[in-house]
């Protein structure tokens, strides 16, 4: 992938794009596509969905060039926050966040034991606690703090009353804190004896 900062690069793919040149838009995907795509692919982790916002973005670029401002930012920059921001907005879209819903539920209802497989790299270590929780609280904060669903839309994905969803997240919650002041104390007494 060519250096998406080269000056030289940049001036040549403003100058087709603001001539409205194809070549542009062939020279924009050539040139910038794979560090646009690295962008969006951080934000939204479906492939296929990720390709689609890559082709709104480049479109966007296509379209918007005029709006771009070289006394306020660089080109590339200028480009990374719009494909930044698309992949935001998909990712908070209904439709986004519904389609993938019902898979990860099944996985969560069905296999308790792999649990953290839904989990990023970032929560290994709170995997292993929340294994400690009941299933009807594990459940519940999967949904809320790793898929970021609001608590109504908990409710509505595990069938329960939205009372019954904010008493059991807040006693997981209790649980959690519970453990991992155990887990601090316990690695506070192994640190004293190494």
């Amino acid at each position: 992938m060519p250096a998406t900062g080269n000056s030289d690069n940049q001036a040549v793919l403003l100058k087709l794009l603001l001539a409205k040149d194809e070549a542009g838009m062939r020279y924009l995907f050539d040139h910038y596509g794979g560090a646009l795509n690295l962008i969006i692919s951080r934000i939204v982790t479906d492939p296929e969905v990720g390709q689609e916002v890559l082709q709104d973005v480049l479109m966007r670029i296509w379209q918007n060039i005029d709006k771009y401002e070289p006394d306020k930012s660089r080109l590339y920059t200028w480009m990374a926050r719009i494909a930044r921001n698309a992949s935001i907005d998909r990712v908070r879209s209904k439709s986004y966040r519904k389609g993938g819903k019902t898979d990860q539920i099944d996985a969560v209802v069905v296999n308790h034991d792999n649990l953290s497989e839904s989990m990023s790299v970032e929560h290994i270590g709170l995997a292993k606690l929340l294994n400690n929780l009941d299933t009807k609280h594990r459940s519940i904060i999967d949904l809320l703090y790793f898929k970021d669903y609001t608590q109504a839309e908990t409710a509505e994905a595990l069938d329960l009353p939205l009372g019954t969803v904010k008493t059991r997240s807040r006693r997981a919650l209790q649980q959690l804190r519970k453990l991992l002041k155990h887990e601090l104390v316990i690695l506070f007494i192994y640190s004293l004896l190494i």
